[in-house]
């Protein structure tokens, strides 16, 4: 039996208080997640095992980012994807509040990015925010998308694509020497999720 529009589209979660309440949770994930690297960067010598480590902590944080907002606003709709990026946007006001008050004050980690842009925090933020809401769109489109082919929109189906292109990434770009893996790990999984957006939204049309 197929369920009515009204019937599907009541799961999409768009209050504005659960939007608050999930963005808080992802912000505040992120933010271990960071802390986590940075025990790794402490603890861990350099090389290829501390390395390694990065890159898990990354996409691990990554899956968490792209999918978590759209399993907890049951994105099955356009208002379910939407909500799910909201959850994104406001996660990442989230953790830029942890950065700010937590991390900073205790020099947690170098400042590369503001010295990029003259000591100014500025002109980066933005693209913070895009990207967090950017990958939870993705996150909603790819849940709903599976949903509508009759598949699992469990997080450990939906993410594999882009974990897998995500390592691909960190061992192409990181052992060639072109950027670290940690950050080849990213931009993998971040052009992996396009990619399979991109495809899904292609099926619909």
């Amino acid at each position: 039996m197929t369920a009515s529009p009204s019937t599907v589209s009541s799961v999409d979660r768009s209050e504005l208080r659960f939007i608050l309440a999930a963005g808080t949770k992802i912000g505040l994930t992120i933010g271990l997640a960071v802390v986590l690297f940075l025990l790794v960067s402490r603890v861990v010598p350099g090389g290829f095992f501390r390395g390694l480590l990065h890159t898990g902590v990354v996409l691990a944080a990554a899956v968490a980012a792209a999918f978590l907002p759209a399993q907890w606003a049951v994105s099955r709709t356009t208002q379910g994807i939407a909500s799910a990026a909201a959850i994104g946007l406001g996660g990442t006001v989230v953790f830029m509040a942890f950065d700010i008050i937590l991390l900073r004050p205790f020099n947690a980690y170098p400042w590369t990015w503001d010295a990029v842009g003259g000591g100014s925090t500025w002109w980066y933020l933005p693209i913070w925010w895009m990207l967090g809401t950017l990958v939870a769109w993705l996150g909603g489109l790819l849940t709903a998308a599976r949903v509508r082919r009759g598949g699992d929109p469990e997080i450990r189906g939906l993410a594999l694509p882009a974990l897998l292109g995500g390592l691909g990434f960190a061992v192409g770009l990181g052992l060639g020497g072109v950027m670290l893996a940690p950050v080849a790990a990213g931009l993998g999984f971040t052009v992996t999720l396009i990619v399979f957006a991109l495809v899904a939204m292609l099926r619909r049309g």
